[in-house]
């Protein structure tokens, strides 16, 4: 939204309980967020009743923004938590286990030291798409540390993990997303 006043005169008439107000923020940042919710969980369904969840957080919590920082920051960071607390809840803890338990922590050591996977030369719908293939504890800790730029303390004490494993879902996150993508690619080139 770029009238920062227009987008003011919005929140201000959803605080009045407003419906075309509330309409009107909603069908604002819709497609950003459900973007956020579609890193997080790959089954659209189950995204949308996420987003639905966090914009109705959104609109309880409206009260607290002060409009100095980013407004679209703040959406993203509530709608993002309630794809977290979602996940947390269909899964005892996701990101403790997964199906790749034999997996050597001298394996770890070596993923980090391997250059970063290159996204950016892949279309964004084809890295999303790969995102989404992978387990939630892999795709949660992926997008914390790549997309939203948390460190790995700061996502262990979010998730209730230690730094190791966030370290090690990262590892085992981009060498799923790299087998992802040359299997994808590798079809595409046949």
């Amino acid at each position: 939204m770029e009238n920062k006043s227009h987008l003011k005169e919005i929140v201000e008439g959803c605080l009045r309980g407003e419906r075309r107000s509330q309409e009107a923020l909603f069908k604002e940042f819709y497609g950003k967020m459900m973007a956020v919710c579609l890193r997080y969980i790959s089954d659209r369904d189950t995204a949308q009743e996420v987003l639905q969840e966090g914009f109705i957080k959104v609109f309880d919590k409206l009260e607290v923004f002060d409009f100095k920082g980013s407004f679209e920051g703040w959406i993203r960071r509530i709608i993002a938590n309630t794809a977290i607390d979602a996940i947390r809840k269909n899964k005892r803890n996701p990101f403790l286990s997964d199906q790749d338990n034999d997996f050597k922590q001298e394996v770890v050591n070596e993923m980090e030291e391997k250059e970063k996977i290159e996204l950016t030369e892949v279309k964004a719908e084809v890295a999303m798409d790969a995102i989404s293939k992978l387990s939630p504890a892999y795709r949660t800790v992926f997008n914390l540390y790549v997309l939203e730029d948390y460190s790995h303390k700061e996502i262990a004490e979010m998730l209730g993990i230690n730094e190791g494993t966030s370290k090690s879902n990262l590892a085992k996150a981009k060498m799923n997303l790299q087998r992802i993508l040359n299997e994808k690619f590798k079809h595409i080139e046949k």
